[in-house]
């Protein structure tokens, strides 16, 4: 679910480096800052573009101080603060709870049991500050939980749901901006769920678990054709993007918009093409 939205640091200027260094730890601060240590472990880089992306569109005022990272000790970095990181540190929270809860129930993993378990009175902080949020995203994990219990190989319809989930959680607040951040989170929450489900397909198998391309994964032209389907949700994810009056981070958001997100795919599609070529990877 996590792990998709990110960057692509060659094709970004130094300045541009050290901004979203500056967002990404100024995120993994807030979460130490808030939610404690295990808070800090949910960590990753989709809530990190959304904390830029919220930053750039409503030109929400960032502060900053240095800070010399445990993990990156040979250098000082700015952490960043502002209301979006905080927001998104709150959905980060959300999003890794329910998704552990959601875990649990499928494929009964003791380490979503044991995180969840971590999380509880965290995520209920955030429950009480986006109840109508919460509610909606549990609606959805829900109903993604029966079609896929009912082998459901609609992919149109599960990826919408998780579009809907991460939907919710771009468009901040029902404002003049509320459809366009809507949509673009449908279409990029509709990519991370065929993106997710493409790198598990194989995992899948072997562990006799719900995958809706399981049945076309071993026919020509696989890659291929959900590369298509990625394209094409990206696509409308980003022309949502371009019509948000962004212009501070907007070069950052479009490296990521534009070739951060195929990264992922590609090491996926070159470790499988190596396996079947009988190259190791």
């Amino acid at each position: 679910m996590f792990g998709y939205v990110m960057v692509n640091k060659e094709k970004l200027s130094k300045e541009e480096n050290d901004t979203y260094l500056g967002f990404y730890c100024g995120l993994c601060d807030c979460l130490h800052q808030t939610y404690g240590r295990s808070g800090q472990v949910a960590l990753n880089f989709d809530m990190t573009f959304l904390a830029i992306l919220l930053s750039g569109l409503y030109e929400s005022e960032v502060t900053f101080r240095e800070y010399r990272c445990p993990f990156h000790p040979t250098k000082k970095r700015n952490l960043f603060h502002n209301e979006m990181i905080e927001y998104a540190s709150d959905m980060t929270i959300l999003l890794t709870y329910l998704k552990c809860e959601d875990n649990w129930e499928d494929e009964r993993k003791k380490s979503s049991y044991i995180y969840q378990k971590a999380l509880k009175k965290k995520f209920l902080k955030v429950q009480e500050k986006y109840p109508d949020k919460v509610k909606k995203i549990k609606e959805v994990l829900e109903r993604t939980h029966q079609l896929e219990e009912n082998k459901c190989e609609d992919i149109d319809a599960l990826a919408g749901l998780s579009g809907v989930m991460l939907g919710e959680v771009l468009a901040y607040h029902k404002d003049e901006w509320y459809q366009l951040l809507y949509e673009m989170g449908d279409y990029l929450g509709r990519f991370i769920y065929i993106m997710d489900a493409y790198e598990d397909v194989e995992k899948d198998i072997s562990k006799n678990c719900f995958n809706p391309f399981i049945d076309i994964y071993q026919k020509s032209g696989f890659d291929k054709r959900v590369k298509n389907m990625l394209e094409l949700m990206i696509a409308h994810s980003s022309e949502a993007f371009e019509r948000l009056p962004v212009l501070e981070y907007a070069n950052v958001l479009r490296n990521i918009l534009y070739s951060g997100v195929w990264a992922r795919y590609e090491m996926v599609r070159k470790k499988r093409e190596d396996s079947k070529n009988g190259r190791s990877v």
